[in-house]
């Protein structure tokens, strides 16, 4: 509540307001019509709340409170206090109860459309669960699958040649391995940014709509990524697996942004793209581990690229669904998040000493073209032509504007990424090392 202040005339020992002239009178009755107009929307505010508090009550405190009051409380206003039109000034919002709902309904998400389309794309979510998604249980491969089976006799062997094969892994291509791992650790982080996609929401935990069994499913899929890679590294034994840990837990702690707005075309639009990239780096991973001799490396890398394969080609779909039903709104959301950068999912990790810890991996994996800039370009090319852009019609001009910028956008990227290539190679200078505590401070 807002208090009259009274201001000291120092001619006299009596506040200012008490000094009667006209003026002062006129100014006294059109401050109490105000204060009686104040009090009044205070007691309806006041009522609402006494509602809202009463309907999330224990029954036994309404009970009590029944006892006491006689009547039900009521939200009323006086004409004659309080206009229409005075309300709606003061609270922004219109007077009746149908008003009212219809604002609710407006204000209930940030993209109304965007979710409209997405609860028309629920079926074929539910369907990409039994298509996409492999079957749980006994007919998944599980981690178990690639790694030495403890419980058997002769597991020892399995373990020596295990690690007789992991001695062949250098150690840049070792970096790259457990920073990929590292970031398939995060994946409570991934989870949670599906969730937050309005209308792909999964509310209860066990939610039964189309969009919930698929955030589950596919995250039952990734969970296993992390899981091999992280026993793969143990059993190697070239690692200091603390260290690894501290890095996962600082980078689910940190958490991660990718910029999508909880918008699920933003959202779908980026995960289409990382999918790609994800699948890319497993692959590269495990060609390079085959050269070097590690078999058992490169089947894993294959399983896991596999699953990525999967999972890229359903959120593509995704946005090739939505692209039917609003190309315009979808054009304009994937035209912005280029114009911008798409964010690496492991960009905040860190292992509490190296500062610049994603950098130094990122650089690494670049040299030894694990994932590089072209790989960037070739993505969006990709994702270009996946849905057709080029032959898209129908569009506003606006949306005409953002097709032709994204179909010339991959040929700058690639000239970019080849000049900054070529100007590396001319410079002749030596790789600089850095040192890592995933690999006991070893440089690489």
């Amino acid at each position: 509540m807002r208090f009259l202040c009274c201001s000291w005339n120092h001619h006299s020992h009596v506040p200012s307001p008490f000094r009667l002239t006209p003026s002062s009178l006129i100014t006294r009755k059109h401050s109490t019509i105000t204060m009686t107009k104040r009090i009044a929307l205070g007691s309806i505010v006041a009522s609402t709340a006494a509602a809202v508090i009463t309907a999330f009550a224990p029954p036994s405190t309404i009970v009590s409170r029944r006892r006491l009051v006689s009547q039900p409380l009521k939200v009323a206003v006086d004409p004659t206090t309080i206009t229409k039109k005075e309300y709606e000034d003061i609270c922004g919002l219109e007077f009746t109860e149908d008003e009212m709902v219809k604002r609710l309904e407006r204000t209930k998400y940030l993209y109304p459309k965007h979710v409209e389309v997405i609860e028309d794309l629920e079926p074929l979510a539910g369907s990409m669960v039994d298509k996409i998604l492999l079957e749980t249980g006994d007919k998944a491969w599980q981690p178990q699958d690639y790694l030495p089976d403890m419980a058997q006799e002769g597991w020892e062997d399995e373990v020596k040649e295990m690690r007789k094969q992991a001695a062949t892994v250098p150690d840049d291509l070792l970096v790259v391995l457990i920073g990929d791992m590292v970031t398939e650790e995060a994946l409570p982080t991934y989870q949670t940014l599906l969730n937050t996609f309005e209308g792909c929401d999964d509310p209860t935990g066990t939610t039964e709509s189309g969009w919930a069994r698929w955030s589950r499913g596919w995250t039952s899929e990734e969970n296993r990524h992390g899981d091999l890679l992280n026993k793969y590294l143990y059993l190697g034994g070239r690692c200091d697996m603390r260290s690894i840990e501290v890095t996962i837990q600082h980078l689910i702690t940190n958490g991660f942004n990718p910029d999508a707005r909880k918008d699920p075309y933003r959202g779908f639009v980026y995960t289409s793209f990382q999918e790609r990239a994800t699948k890319i780096s497993h692959g590269n991973v495990g060609k390079l581990a085959r050269q070097f001799g590690d078999k058992n490396l490169q089947r894993i890398c294959g399983m896991i690229a596999g699953d990525e394969g999967r999972h890229e080609r359903a959120y593509q779909l995704f946005v090739k669904e939505i692209i039917a039903r609003d190309p315009d709104g979808l054009l304009a959301v994937f035209g912005d998040i280029m114009r911008g950068q798409i964010a690496m999912p492991a960009e905040q990790m860190s292992d509490g000493k190296d500062t610049k810890l994603y950098e130094s991996f990122s650089t690494v994996a670049q040299r030894l073209g694990v994932y590089t800039a072209l790989d960037y370009a070739d993505i969006a090319e990709h994702l270009v032509k996946e849905w057709d852009l080029e032959h898209m019609e129908g569009l506003s001009s606006e949306g005409e504007k953002e097709r032709d910028y994204l179909c010339r956008l991959p040929g700058r990227y690639r000239k970019l990424a080849e000049r900054s290539m070529n100007k590396a190679k001319k410079s002749n200078e030596p790789p600089v090392l850095n040192s890592f505590s995933w690999i006991h401070g070893r440089k690489a």
